[in-house]
């Protein structure tokens, strides 16, 4: 039988992955979690075979929490589901070893494929958004948008990233309101990892 925590923010499509699952006769739902904060405890708890969990979690970044999952269950096979596609998140998802990677209007017989597939060891990605992260490979910042970040990255403050480049604290926050939006980072700090991560810096 295999076990499967689902990590998804929507009650109702929550409820409909729990209710799809438990129709399959080699499948069970081992938890829910709709907070990416309480993940990591419910899996050690439950000890799932695959992990599916919802890409765009709006109270912790979803990539960072897949690595501290596998590094607490090393076995458990993590698929990531995301209603959009930003770049880099291919690269990251790869980085900390998520074994599938599905859009969220996937069918539901292509799902439970996918999740069969993973808990036997396999990988599972969306051929369309494969072909989307070769295609988004280069970076989308403009050169100076990654001079932001690069400064950013090595520690400098907000008013000493002006004095270097010339312009005024407005056009820095500027910039990083910008980069945050074009690469889907929730602040400085999690652009600087997807920026390094795709290594565009």
């Amino acid at each position: 039988m295999i076990r499967v925590l689902i990590v998804e923010t929507a009650g109702w499509v929550r409820d409909g992955l729990a209710a799809l699952l438990s129709n399959e006769p080699d499948v069970t739902v081992a938890g829910v979690a709709g907070d990416g904060d309480e993940i990591v405890a419910i899996a050690v708890e439950t000890k799932p075979d695959v992990a599916l969990i919802d890409a765009d979690l709006p109270t912790k970044d979803a990539f960072a929490m897949a690595h501290e999952l596998r590094a607490e269950l090393p076995d458990c096979a993590v698929v990531f589901t995301a209603a959009r596609f930003r770049p880099g998140d291919m690269r990251r998802a790869t980085a900390v070893q998520v074994a599938g990677f599905l859009p969220k209007n996937t069918p539901s017989d292509v799902l439970t494929s996918a999740i069969r597939r993973v808990a036997r060891g396999e990988r599972v990605i969306d051929a369309e958004l494969a072909f989307a992260a070769l295609s988004t490979s280069r970076s989308p910042l403009t050169a100076r948008e990654l001079d932001v970040l690069r400064l950013v990255a090595e520690g400098l403050p907000t008013a000493q990233i002006a004095d270097i480049l010339v312009v005024t604290v407005g056009t820095v926050r500027n910039h990083l309101s910008r980069i945050n939006n074009k690469i889907g980072a929730h602040n400085r700090v999690q652009a600087i990892r997807i920026a390094q991560e795709s290594r565009w810096l």
